[in-house]
């Protein structure tokens, strides 16, 4: 590789066959009036061609994450690597947008990961190798006598579609059930699959119980279910409660016998079920109302109107506030701060007893939910912008605890490239 970018006879756009050298290694700028063909030099030839070299050296799977872009009109470009593009554009106030989705860096982080990322125990942080079948056989007849449990292979995981043949597929290969996206089905009645949303199917293989000379035949399905599911199976164990294991012929941690799904560019993205976190839906923080908010004057009373929320558009029932005083036992003209802290507690968050309430009459017993349950309710119940934007003046966000801020689920977050995951 020479040491300048040479290009010849670019004729794209509104350049008139010009030929022009770039050193490299260093930082270039393109300046001049609009309409002189910046663009059309920068991005629209010398970036164009950078990048479909780029997308042609990846696989078939990987270019579809890619945007591909047409060969430019050009006589030749010599010197020039595979390249990538930051664009300016206008910021937005998508929640589910960063810096990094907008300038579209993200799409090539995700396929790195994807590619390159060396995966992690998400519980101890160790390296994590494969698993054997024997190895799998092993751990789930460690498990107590007496455990039911069913093997399942994974076919479709996240992929729209109606998915006809799959079940065809599946009821000629002698399979009876499946899961489809969390509930059981009998292959020989399969449910209408909407084609415009993302479905999941599992192969129901086997359903044991773990006992005694059971090895052989649990041999046999976990190995059936490895190769159904490419190399990857959940062993569903029934019970109180119920749970799943993953396990991978390809990475596993022994010590935590935590399994990670084999890596693909969605699973690196907060804005796909396969990598969002579950608890804040991929946004990395949670919306809550904040009783610093809810109660501006902690002089007041709530008698005189302490909780702020209720001191507008709706107004607290003064029956609902006496039953509360009586049940709980305080006093409602007291100020909000002299309350004492498990009160305070009660009244925000609820309580496990139930309070007799008393409304134009009838008498009955109920429990005391919390004004935050009230309010979250109204939240989710009302989508009018007005009551949103009254409500949300209550509200406040902080890291989701679960994932505390990374928005990525901890499988996602457990492969590292130089040391680092995605986030990081």
């Amino acid at each position: 590789m020479g040491k300048e970018i040479i290009v010849r006879g670019a004729r794209q756009h509104n350049l008139k066959d010009i030929t022009v050298r770039i050193p490299r290694d260093r930082l270039v700028v393109v300046t001049g009036l609009s309409g002189s063909g910046k663009s059309s030099l920068a991005f629209d030839t010398i970036y164009a061609e950078g990048q479909r070299r780029y997308v042609e050296s990846l696989s078939a799977y990987a270019r579809q994450f890619l945007e591909r872009m047409d060969k430019p009109d050009v006589e030749s470009i010599e010197g020039l690597s595979p390249a990538i593009a930051i664009e300016q554009k206008t910021t937005s106030k998508n929640p589910r947008s960063t810096v990094a989705t907008v300038t579209e860096v993200y799409d090539y982080l995700r396929l790195l990961y994807a590619r390159a990322g060396e995966p992690h125990c998400p519980s101890c942080g160790r390296a994590i190798a494969a698993s054997s079948p024997q190895q799998i056989v092993d751990r789930l007849l460690a498990l107590p006598a007496g455990t039911r449990l069913s093997l399942l292979a994974p076919v479709v995981t996240g992929r729209k579609g109606e998915h006809k043949a799959v079940f065809q597929r599946l009821l000629k290969d002698g399979f009876v059930r499946a899961r489809v996206d969390g509930e059981l089905v009998d292959l020989a009645a399969p449910p209408e699959l909407d084609r415009r949303r993302k479905h999941t199917i599992e192969a129901v293989v086997d359903r044991l119980v773990i006992k005694e000379g059971l090895g052989r035949r649990l041999t046999d399905s976990v190995e059936l279910a490895l190769h159904l599911g490419g190399g990857v199976m959940l062993a569903w164990i029934h019970g109180d409660p119920e749970r799943e294991e993953l396990f991978s012929k390809r990475l596993a941690c022994e010590r935590c016998g935590v399994s990670l799904p084999e890596p693909t560019p969605q699973m690196f993205s907060f804005n796909s079920p396969q990598g969002a976190c579950p608890e804040c839906d991929g946004l990395g923080q949670r919306i809550f109302f904040d009783p610093e908010l809810m109660v501006p004057d902690p002089t007041l009373s709530l008698k005189s109107g302490a909780l702020a929320p209720w001191n507008g558009r709706w107004e607290l029932d003064p029956q609902v506030v006496e039953a509360l005083a009586r049940e709980l036992g305080f006093d409602p003209y007291q100020p909000w701060q002299e309350l004492p802290e498990e009160i305070r507690q009660q009244l925000l968050y609820g309580s496990e007893a139930k309070v007799e309430f008393r409304v134009r009459g009838h008498r009955f017993r109920r429990r005391w939910e919390g004004f935050i349950a009230l309010l979250e309710r109204r939240w989710r119940s009302n989508p009018r912008p007005s009551v949103r934007e009254e409500l949300g003046r209550y509200m406040n966000a902080q890291p989701c605890p679960a994932c505390g801020g990374a928005r990525l689920r901890p499988t996602s977050l457990a492969f590292r490239v130089g040391g680092l995951n995605i986030w990081e």
